[in-house]
């Protein structure tokens, strides 16, 4: 199949030699992957070939040539299938323009515990920082979501908070009962302390004005060094922290893309991707048999 699609390449597209070679490497990738696999390449599906991408994702190749590679795989499958060497063509599922996806970047349960650690909560900044990043970990909101956030937009009773997320949409988010105690102790001890009139907002500056994106940035990102976090820390880091470790522990699709206000189920699922990168990492780290340059 490899052999025939290279030769109608070359004469009846009549591709450059430079674009032929390029095209063979990416080719013959795929079958030391499907080899690997010990598959044949007639017999891969959908799901293989975005295994594949993913595969060259990992080993550091640049979108671009990832890109190329999967021009590769689909003008493979699209002529296997017209030349009846395959009954359907797999690459049809697959958006090249999508495949793969940078895979957001998140923090470890540790680092997670030393950052919340970090604020001096005998202080009222410090307890309304540590609230602060605990709810944005309790909850996984935006940033602007979480400045945004009303006293009244939090009920207490059954711990939820009601947030505005893009395009103006609503939506209700549950959060556990660490965040509960914070937000109590930081309504009780230290927003009073902050206000200077009637202000609503849940989360204020020294001011008394409702904390801004900028300041929490710079918030976060101080308490982020002080907790020795090397990658660069921000509230969106958290938010993927919060959606991989639900993920992790058993958290369905769905019920996680109501919680991060995701109108497209597919925003959600490259928490999955991240999901099984960890476990390929553990896989290959522990189990003895993990290198598959020790197969026979």
């Amino acid at each position: 199949m490899i052999d025939a699609f290279l030769h109608y390449l070359e004469v009846e597209r009549g591709l450059s030699p430079h674009t032929l070679a390029a095209y063979r490497r990416d080719i013959k990738k795929l079958e030391r992957f499907a080899a690997r696999e010990e598959r044949r390449l007639e017999s891969l599906g959908a799901s293989d070939l975005r295994d594949f991408l993913r595969d060259l994702h990992r080993d550091g190749l640049s979108l671009r040539s990832i890109g190329r590679a999967g021009s590769a795989v689909r003008g493979l499958y699209r002529f296997a299938a017209a030349e009846g060497y395959v009954t359907s063509d797999p690459a049809e599922q697959i958006d090249s323009a999508r495949l793969p996806r940078n895979l957001p970047r998140y923090l470890s349960l540790d680092e997670v515990d030393r950052l919340l650690e970090v604020p001096d909560t005998s202080s009222p900044e410090g307890l309304r920082d540590r609230t602060m990043l605990e709810l944005l970990y309790a909850t996984g909101l935006r940033v602007s979501e979480l400045i945004s956030l009303r006293v009244a937009d939090v009920n207490f009773e059954v711990g939820y908070l009601v947030c505005s997320g893009k395009g103006r949409k609503e939506r209700v988010v549950p959060y556990g009962s660490s965040a509960q105690r914070w937000l109590e102790r930081y309504l009780e001890k230290a927003r009073p302390t902050f206000l200077r009139g009637a202000e609503d907002a849940l989360f204020v500056s020294r001011l008394g004005r409702a904390m801004t994106r900028q300041r929490f940035f710079q918030i976060l990102r101080q308490h982020g060094k002080l907790a020795g976090i090397d990658q660069p820390l921000s509230p969106h880091v958290v938010r993927h922290s919060f959606a991989t470790h639900l993920l992790e522990r058993g958290a369905d699709l769905r019920s996680l893309q109501l919680m991060l206000g995701h109108s497209n189920i597919g925003t959600t699922q490259i928490y999955t991707h991240v999901s099984r990168e960890r476990l390929r990492r553990v896989y290959d780290e522990h189990h003895p048999r993990a290198k598959r340059s020790s197969r026979k």
